[in-house]
């Protein structure tokens, strides 16, 4: 087991979940950290990014002013925090190591009233 995402869960619109990402046997510190998310039928698409520091990140317009990406490297984790969830937010999310292409398991996250 290297990546282990949790947090997902069913939520209402406009209601907030907070992913991690735990990094187990692998590097993480040294390390460019993603979120993807994939929708049913539609492609994986990359939400969010966050440089080794975490003093660079990047967010997918859709989820910018929602979304926050952030580390913690003494604790090997990367977060996505999610604000005002909407409907188009339900996918399953994953993180990602992009060197050595490292991927966790994915979790769901249903946004529905």
């Amino acid at each position: 087991v290297q990546l282990v995402e949790s947090g997902g869960g069913l939520v209402q619109p406009g209601e907030s979940l907070r992913l991690s990402c735990a990094a187990f046997g692998i590097s993480f510190s040294g390390y460019y950290m993603r979120w993807y998310r994939q929708a049913p039928g539609k492609e994986r698409e990359l939400v969010a990014t966050i440089s080794r520091t975490g003093d660079t990140t990047y967010l997918l317009d859709s989820v910018k002013g929602r979304f926050i990406i952030s580390r913690d490297n003494a604790k090997n984790t990367v977060f996505l925090q999610m604000n005002n969830l909407k409907p188009e937010d339900t996918a399953v999310y994953y993180c990602q190591r992009l060197v050595g292409d490292y991927w966790g398991q994915g979790t769901q996250v249903t946004v529905s009233s």
